[in-house]
């Protein structure tokens, strides 16, 4: 598959990442159909064996970029898990040498925890939305851009 950036056109894969610190939530798409698809939450006992899934990950689908969920408070302010989620943003970079880019992903969880359909895999479920938020993101960018 070609690669080349969202502004291009040129079809992308695209994985995110919705970091915990109990649990990660990993979905993937393409910037041709733009829809995150929810793929696993993963629970690893330390950060080795969380970076060692998510090579597996990268290794089976081969994405062009990663993003992150970048959690906010409701006034953009940044808390705790802002710095956790910058840090494991750039742990990923460093380890699998891809761009990563920053989502904010304020609500995302809570847009769906009232599904209950989405339960079971909340997290991956909130990575598919962060990833969804980011399509929508790159395609303002680019009309803005026209």
């Amino acid at each position: 598959m070609p690669k080349s950036n969202a502004i291009t056109g040129v079809a992308q894969t695209v994985m995110a990442f919705d970091y915990g610190t109990r649990r990660v939530g990993v979905a993937v798409g393409n910037s041709v159909t733009r829809i995150g698809q929810a793929l696993k939450t993963i629970v690893a006992p330390n950060a080795d064996g969380l970076f060692q899934e998510i090579g597996s990950l990268v290794n089976e689908w081969q994405p062009d970029l990663l993003v992150v969920g970048r959690p906010l408070h409701p006034d953009g302010a940044t808390h705790e898990m802002t710095e956790r989620a910058t840090r494991f943003g750039n742990q990923l970079k460093g380890r699998l040498n891809l761009p990563v880019i920053w989502v904010d992903e304020r609500y995302s969880s809570a847009i769906l925890e009232s599904n209950a359909q989405m339960q079971d895999n909340l997290d991956a479920h909130s990575a598919a939305v962060i990833l969804e938020q980011y399509f929508a993101e790159a395609s303002v960018s680019k009309v803005d851009q026209d």
